[in-house]
């Protein structure tokens, strides 16, 4: 598959720059936001005094260590704006996440924030392989969610042509993929299956479109997934990583030459790895929990944000940016199944190494009596030529209840639907879990 490799001439002075060039930018920034934030936001002054902390302890990136953590419930008890740091008057749009439970988290731009987001997604666009003329279809949802806006000011500030489509009306996606001819699509990796799906169950080749690039993001989503989906599309299938606490999408991005890892945008994000039970420092390329502290915004500084995104620091590549390994599942969705840690990433990959199943999945939990039970809900792939027959879905059933037991160590009941029986997202991201145990 061709990759659109950048010109050297196409990359920012940052993006190229010694290490020695970005640890002194970071240093300066971090120093500044964490000033503003400890001066102009009563959150953090408080915590800091507590701690025993102000910012004149920071003299070296390595003093970050020495401030507390922020996290869901700290937005969450400051909510609307309890959070910013400039006045409300000052703040030109509000986001909020779509929090399941209690109050949603809400953040804050400045003007200028909105500009810097536009450029790290711009600059994500380009290291995807997007260029100035290309026309980006933008199918995450518009409104409070960061994706649409995130991603259509973002591709603007890169010089495409945006079809604000948002989420939904997949018919709808599908006929103006075929009308306008886009060269870029940027979506959630589920909702991007269902495209795929309801191409195929149309009669249509998704090869056959004008789309050659996919910036996949919103939700973890596997190497597998990511080999399946640019065998059925013909799409070179990209990474880009964010979260609405910290900025929206554009926080960190793959670059298509190496398709390694996101590499995050570290003039403007600081990423930390943190042992999640202890809240320890932990070297790179250990595993543990993201940690990021915003290096430049102005309505809404983050200090040691805790994403619970359970993941590694690479060394760079492409860039002279740090990248991150895939997310092998997060701090507060970690599933224990009788005792054991399971991940829905996890049970995906073993379903994506099945050709015969389709990569849509649901995993429902249960107790019997003391016992806690985990139903797989997964469906055969209709571009295999697989019958009906109940020992066909049998023989698929205990092929995967082996590979979940063997490799992953729990016990599972499969079941093997019909092609396109798990019901399927049209906006936002999928389902995969449904947990039904009686809370504690």
């Amino acid at each position: 598959m061709p990759a659109r490799n950048p010109a050297p001439g196409d990359l920012e002075p940052i993006e190229k720059a010694s290490q020695d060039e970005l640890r002194a930018l970071q240093l300066e920034r971090l120093k500044w936001s964490v000033r503003h934030a400890y001066e102009n936001v009563a959150h953090y002054r408080k915590r800091f005094d507590e701690k025993g902390v102000h910012p004149d302890d920071l003299k070296t990136l390595a003093d970050l260590a020495k401030f507390p953590f922020t996290g869901k419930t700290d937005l969450r008890d400051n909510y609307p704006f309890g959070m910013f740091a400039v006045p409300r008057e000052k703040v030109a749009r509000v986001h909020a996440s779509s929090g399941t439970t209690g109050k949603p988290t809400v953040v804050g731009y400045t003007l200028k924030d909105i500009d810097t987001w536009a450029n790290v997604v711009a600059r994500s666009i380009r290291a995807s392989g997007g260029r100035p003329g290309d026309m980006v279809h933008v199918a995450y949802g518009y409104g409070l969610f960061t994706g649409g806006l995130g991603a259509h000011y973002g591709a603007e500030r890169a010089g495409c042509t945006v079809v604000p489509m948002s989420g939904g009306q997949t018919e709808k996606q599908i006929q103006l993929i075929q009308d306008f001819h886009p060269d870029i699509i940027m979506v959630t990796p589920s909702y991007m299956l269902t495209i795929l799906d309801e191409m195929e169950r149309m009669g249509l080749d998704p090869r056959s479109t004008s789309l050659k690039v996919g910036i996949f993001g919103a939700e973890p989503w596997t190497q597998a997934m990511r080999e399946a989906m640019e065998a059925r599309s013909g799409m070179d299938a990209v990474d880009i990583y964010g979260l609405s606490e910290v900025m929206g999408p554009g926080v960190a991005n793959e670059c298509i030459e190496t398709k390694d890892g996101p590499v995050i945008w570290e003039d403007h994000f600081y990423p930390e790895i943190i042992d999640p039970h202890t809240g320890e420092v932990l070297p790179d390329g250990s595993e543990g929990e993201l940690v990021f502290t915003t290096l430049t915004k102005e309505a809404m500084p983050v200090i040691r944000y805790r994403t619970r995104d359970l993941t590694r620091l690479l060394p760079p590549t492409a860039r002279s940016m740090r990248r991150m390994a895939k997310i092998t599942g997060r701090s507060d969705d970690m599933l224990i199944i009788r005792g054991v840690n399971v991940f829905p990433t996890q049970i995906e990959e073993l379903i994506c190494k099945m050709p015969k199943l389709a990569p849509q999945y649901l995993l429902e939990v249960d107790k019997d009596g003391h016992m806690d039970t985990l139903t797989v809900k997964v469906e055969i792939n209709p571009e295999e030529n697989v019958g009906r027959h109940p020992e066909q879905k049998e023989a698929l059933a205990k092929e995967l209840t082996h590979h979940i037991k063997s490799l992953i160590g729990v016990s599972a009941r499969v079941h093997v639907g019909e092609p396109f029986s798990i019901e399927r997202v049209t906006i936002g991201k999928a389902k995969r879990v449904v947990d039904r145990r009686p809370k504690a």
